[in-house]
């Protein structure tokens, strides 16, 4: 089965994308035949920003998403959301793909459930 999360808030000032994120982590530990697919739009895309620092006990989406990337999950980030944030020419975490509305459509046209947060 394929699993298609899209993350559009910012990553700190509400939980969606902490929720999103350890949604990802428990299906790729507890369903390993699961994949898992992240596409992170609008506000979203600066958590794919490295060297975060949050406060100790405080949730680190840098953290997360590098945990989904080492258990094979695939995340891209919108071209134009990052744009808009003038992030784009700053370095994303490892593995993290700058990517375009085609790739996101193509992933949920290839995905059996398609979640959003």
């Amino acid at each position: 089965m394929k699993v298609l999360i899209i993350i559009n808030d910012a990553p700190y000032g509400t939980e969606k994308v902490y929720n999103a994120l350890r949604l990802a982590m428990t299906l790729q530990k507890e369903h390993a035949d699961v994949e898992v697919n992240i596409f992170l739009m609008a506000d979203a895309v600066t958590s794919t920003l490295p060297r975060q620092f949050t406060p100790q006990g405080y949730y680190n989406t840098e953290k997360m998403l590098k945990a989904v990337i080492e258990k094979g999950g695939q995340v891209k980030v919108c071209g134009v959301c990052s744009e808009a944030r003038g992030i784009t020419g700053l370095d994303l975490i490892k593995g993290v793909v700058l990517s375009t509305m085609a790739d996101l459509a193509q992933w949920v046209v290839e995905s059996d459930r398609v979640i959003t947060f």
